[in-house]
């Protein structure tokens, strides 16, 4: 299935080198996917009658979606591509959602840190593939 990031890798007018388009594709949706569940997942802790409890989640959740913002918006270029910045944007965004993850499975009794723990894995297992596949 062709998917919007793969589909603009396609009609990139410059050669990309020996980079994985598919596991880039990937990474690139993956991780705007995380931004917007970890956006809305620190939203929903803010209406839980706990608040207090779930400071630590929404302050991961929000680092979450930052980083996860830069990762994806730094993959989407390719023009004066440095492979140092992408390995340790890749590194960072799969530690942060890992971190974001476990913090969000020690809330089993809500099911949006649910959702977002298993958006965070994936994005984290995209971004360690990338990295696995770059030359």
């Amino acid at each position: 299935m062709v998917t919007p990031a793969l589909d603009m890798l396609e009609t990139y007018p410059a050669r990309l080198g020996r980079v994985d388009r598919v596991a880039l594709a990937r990474c690139i949706e993956e991780c705007f996917a995380s931004v917007e569940v970890c956006t809305a997942c620190a939203d929903a802790c803010l209406c839980e009658d706990e608040v207090t409890e779930l400071r630590k989640c929404i302050r991961t959740n929000l680092d979450c979606a930052d980083v996860c913002d830069a990762t994806g918006r730094v993959l989407s270029r390719h023009t004066g591509y440095d492979a140092h910045v992408t390995r340790a944007l890749l590194e960072a965004c799969a530690t942060v959602c890992a971190a974001c993850a476990d913090e969000c499975d020690l809330h089993t009794g809500h099911h949006h840190c649910q959702v977002c723990a298993r958006a965070c894995r994936r994005c984290a297992t995209a971004c360690r593939e990338l990295l696995a596949a770059m030359p």
